[in-house]
Formats: structure tokens, sequence, C-alpha cells
């Protein structure tokens, strides 16, 4: 079964309202044009909705974060059902950055994404190892561990992405060679044969993400186990992006 790519744009902190909506403009006109990838952006909470309205159903729009409760007193949270309400078509969980700048733990990724699929919001789940990890040859347990806490009490990934993200790769602008990806994104794949099943794991698409540039996009995308990429800094500048899109596909062609 044919994998469809996937594109995402991380956004994080970045952008005023006026270029969400132009940036969402020139991402869904890309996306209308080749029907063939998905296309999604995940902009800041506050221009969400501004996103939504400029995407007019041809992108998807994404959050960068959920928190488990359904309403009440957490002050500066937001709630899936306030996300499904503007619109949103997925979240992102688990990103490095929440990990290892804000001190979210596994058990907390966790009850994110299971109140998140719980509520019918798509999930994207970031896994990655840090540098240091790496060098001590612990990737794979690491990937291991964080696929295994984060999908606790999950039975299904049908609405599911995962997005392999070396923190070392991220923002350093170091990319995971495209034997490096395809290691690590065959190893999720096997992690989900053995802990799913065959055709889960057939299924599932896992992106990459790590400094993903119009120049090695192609390349990346191309391993047999990379169905895409998780965007960061690239996905601020349409001129940047576009490319991406256009290399899935060119890929999926």
């Amino acid at each position: 079964m044919a994998r469809k790519p996937f594109v995402a744009g991380n956004w994080k902190m970045n952008c005023s309202a006026e270029q969400a909506k132009s940036l969402t403009a020139a991402v869904a006109e890309a996306a209308n044009a080749h029907g063939g990838v998905d296309v999604l952006v995940a902009p800041p909470f506050p221009y969400l909705s501004a996103a939504k309205d400029a995407a007019g159903g041809r992108c998807q729009i994404s959050a960068q974060n959920c928190y488990f409760e359904e309403s009440g007193a957490f002050t500066g949270e937001v709630s899936v059902g306030m996300l499904k309400d503007v619109g949103c078509d997925a979240v992102i969980l688990g990103h490095s950055e929440r990990r290892h700048v804000l001190g979210e733990t596994d058990e907390v990724v966790n009850k994110k994404t299971r109140a998140a699929l719980d509520a019918g919001l798509p999930v994207i789940l970031c896994v990655g190892e840090l540098l240091e990890e790496r060098e001590a040859g612990k990737t794979n347990n690491v990937l291991d561990t964080q696929m295994a806490e984060g999908l606790k009490d999950v039975a299904s990934l049908e609405h599911v992405v995962i997005a392999y993200e070396p923190v070392w790769a991220i923002g350093t602008g170091k990319t995971a060679s495209p034997e490096q990806a395809e290691e690590a994104h065959a190893h999720l794949r096997g992690w989900v044969a053995s802990h799913y099943d065959d055709a889960a794991a057939e299924s599932v698409r896992i992106l990459y993400g790590g400094s993903v540039k119009p120049d090695n996009a192609a390349e990346l995308i191309g391993q047999a186990n990379v169905d895409g990429a998780l965007v960061g800094g690239a996905s601020l500048k349409a001129d940047l992006f576009v490319p991406i899109i256009e290399a899935a596909a060119s890929v999926a062609a």
C-alpha cells in the first residue's frame, strides 16, 4: 500500500496575524496544486482561526499543543475541544521543545495524545533522541521508550502520524543523513509492527523533522520509510516551504 506523502509546517512561536494569513494562503495554493500530497500548517494558537479561513479547506490546520483536561482552572492552557471548535484538523504533541525546553514527560505526552484521540482530533506524535543519546548508541532505546509511553493505551494508530525528530538536528542546521533517517524510520515501523500489527506498520505515516530544506527534501522523503516532513524554520517562508511540498509530490509521482 502506497502511503500518501505528508508535509507539515510547524511555525513554533513565530508570525503575525497578517503573515499567518498570507503564508497560509500561499501554502494552500500549493496544496491545491499538488493533490497527491497532504499539506498542513501549525500556527501559534492566536492565529489558528485566521489560518483556517485563509486555507479555504485546501490545506490542514494544526495546533502545536493542547492540554489533556476538557475544561477548568488551568490558566494558559487550551483544550482539545477548543481546538476542534476553531476548526483544527490535528495537533502536534511531544515535540522536542515541549519535552526538553518545557519539561513535558512521556506520561504527559500520553495523556494529551489520548485526550486528543478520544475527542476525535488526529495527532502528530513527535519522538527523537538527543545528541548524547545518539553518540552513546541509545537511539533505538529512546525511540522505543517514547513510543511505548506516548502510545500507552492507544488501541489504534489510524489517526496518528509519527514524526521522527532527532533533537540534535532541530534548528541547528544539522540534518540526519538520508541513511540515518531511513534507519530510524525503519526501526519505528518495526516497533509498530511488533506492538500493533503489520497492517498498522504498513499504513502509519512517519515524517522526518530536523532542518529540512528544499535542497535536501527530495532525498530524505525519497527513502522507503520516510513518508514526508515536519518542517520548522523553512515552513515560515512560502518560497522555502512550497518547494518542499513540490519535492514530496515529485517523489510520489
